[in-house]
């Protein structure tokens, strides 16, 4: 073999190994990845949800900062603290004096998601009134989210987390509200696409 004749297999040999091992290349670059998941389409009126677990602490600093933010605490202040119950302090104009009030309520998260409050023990300064007048004042008296049902006959708060009206459009449905074992989860929910 002549010299010229080697330098022309050894291009095309070269030149064959190039091809061949680009087209190795597109077709393991076209095909699958090994072990690949389906990832399913989420149609529109999906539900997405998230459990959350918080304690006593936090929680009371998130109602409070939602009764300020939203304006609930205006000419009559009150405050919300959950210890071993659901405590609600206020003052209430009486005779020209502000009267302090106290109401504690025993929470129950509700199958659908909503907290109920039934009523323990209430106290107004010093006098004795009947519960379902003093909460008849707080629920004419005291500014109250449209979600939160003042029931005085009852002696019940119903408070439905459903209609809880967040700037995100998410929803809260309560989980568990043991305020002993300072055990409360929520689910939050992530409404489906309009």
């Amino acid at each position: 073999m002549q010299k010229k004749d080697k330098w022309k297999i050894l291009f095309f040999v070269l030149l064959g190994f190039v091809i061949l091992t680009l087209a190795a290349l597109l077709i393991l670059v076209n095909l699958p990845a090994k072990n690949s998941k389906e990832i399913k389409e989420l149609s529109s009126d999906e539900i997405a949800g998230f459990n959350i677990q918080t304690n006593k602490e936090d929680l009371n600093v998130l109602i409070n900062r939602y009764l300020n933010e939203e304006g609930f605490k205006g000419s009559i202040n009150y405050d919300v603290l959950l210890k071993e119950q659901v405590e609600l302090y206020g003052t209430l104009p009486a005779f020209g004096n502000d009267v302090e009030l106290k109401l504690t309520f025993q929470p129950k998260a509700l199958k659908n998601g909503d907290l109920l409050l039934e009523q323990k023990s209430i106290s107004v300064g010093q006098m004795k009134l009947p519960v379902s007048y003093v909460l008849n004042i707080v629920n004419n008296r005291f500014k109250t989210p449209d979600w939160v049902v003042i029931q005085p006959n009852d002696k019940l708060i119903y408070v439905s987390l459903q209609n809880m009206e967040l700037k995100s459009g998410l929803q809260v449905k309560a989980k568990k509200f043991d305020l002993k074992r300072d055990d409360i989860s929520f689910r939050l929910i992530v409404p489906p696409e309009k």
